[in-house]
């Protein structure tokens, strides 16, 4: 067993990644011990994030002092954003290298505002992929129907794809079918794969939040005390089924799918399912309750400062993903059976995705705006 528990998580075949980033834990030394001491794998990046590091800090101050009051804020966010991601690269770059390019990749994001515009999603991956210019950067696409063929163009063409804010099996299996197409056509026309990756961004916590709220109300209608036994035995419970069968869509599309073999044989990497939204939300739940639960062989789970710290204090890095799938099988019956239509949940939670997204990033873009006008004046 490894002397930690992040690093036997890795021993197990889960990767943790770090949802979160800041220039001062870039340029401290943080990052760097998180890499080689704690077993940070990897690390996620989203405009929230920036948001709160610029507007509650003086960190990025010069850069946008320097930018200039006429620069446009999309603009000189994108600049101190691939600044950081590419400093970030570079610190993970050791690992990339040791591990062959399996570990060690920096998430950037697209304009949510082009999550249901291909072309225009396209275009940016393509321009971050190259202002970026690092080999072990991963551009992060919005799994929406318009994205999927965003998703198949950006990794034919060879860069690291991460597709976010999954919510369904169905579509992460329309993801799946993406990547397949978009590898056999690099094998068959020769083109490298080998450092080749990409990986699946399955929420968690955001399905139990979503649900949990339905059920309340569910609750509140009930008239007996049988059902509202079982109303409550599926609180807390939604959001790790979901994710368990989703796994078992990943273990039977690729892991165990004939059709992998060929491309395995020719040096290309597995599409990862990560584990995204994994911070416990509802406080009568341990604060590693989803990552204790999703432990998974060839998966990634990406994690807040404050959950990496839970897990490294009490987190259990035993393989536990396919514990209980029949029970959760079972459990996604029961929700339909009470008149919960969980299509129409994860649908929804894809339209609220984008708009937070895109809400967060127009704040961001708000606050640089009054930093810029506050710098000015100073």
């Amino acid at each position: 067993m490894a002397d930690n528990r992040v690093k036997a998580l890795r021993e197990n075949g889960q990767a943790m990644w770090l949802d979160y980033i800041r220039r001062d834990m870039l340029e401290s030394g943080e990052e760097k011990r998180l890499i080689e001491e704690v077993g940070l794998a990897g690390q996620t990046s989203n405009p929230t994030i920036f948001d709160e590091a610029i507007s509650e800090t003086d960190l990025y101050d010069p850069h946008i002092r320097e930018a200039g009051v006429d620069t446009e804020p999309k603009d000189v966010f994108e600049g101190l954003a691939v600044a950081d991601i590419q400093s970030a690269c570079d610190l993970f770059r050791p690992l990339w290298e040791a591990t062959g390019g399996e570990h060690g990749f920096v998430s950037i994001e697209v304009s949510p505002h082009l999550a249901y515009d291909t072309e225009g999603t396209v275009a940016e991956v393509r321009r971050l992929w190259q202002a970026v210019d690092r080999p072990n950067v991963m551009v992060k696409i919005p799994g929406t129907r318009e994205g999927l063929p965003a998703i198949r163009r950006s990794l034919a063409e060879g860069m690291n794809i991460n597709i976010t804010l999954l919510f369904s099996v169905e579509r992460y299996r329309e993801v799946m079918e993406m990547w397949y197409e978009a590898m056999e056509e690099r094998v068959e026309r020769g083109a490298p794969v080998d450092r080749q990756a990409s990986v699946a961004s399955f929420f968690v916590s955001r399905v139990d939040s979503k649900v949990d709220d339905r059920l309340d109300t569910l609750l509140e209608a009930a008239e007996d005390a049988e059902t509202r036994e079982r109303i409550e035995g599926l609180k807390g419970q939604i959001g790790i089924c979901n994710a368990k069968i989703a796994y078992a869509a990943f273990e039977e599309t690729i892991l165990d799918a004939d059709r992998y073999a060929p491309l395995k044989e020719s040096g290309v990497r597995c599409q990862r399912p990560l584990w995204a939204s994994t911070s416990t939300k509802n406080p009568d739940f341990p604060d590693t309750y989803y990552v204790d639960a999703l432990v998974a062989p060839h998966s990634v789970d990406t994690v807040p400062p404050k959950t990496l710290d839970a897990f490294l204090d009490h987190g259990d890095p035993s393989v536990s993903i396919r514990e209980g799938l029949e029970e959760c099988r079972e459990r996604m019956d029961a929700l339909a059976s009470i008149g919960i239509d969980f299509d129409a949940v994860t649908a929804e939670l894809e339209v609220e995705g984008v708009e937070k997204f895109g809400a967060s990033y127009d704040a961001l873009l708000e606050d640089i705006a009054e930093k810029q006008r506050q710098l000015q004046l100073a």
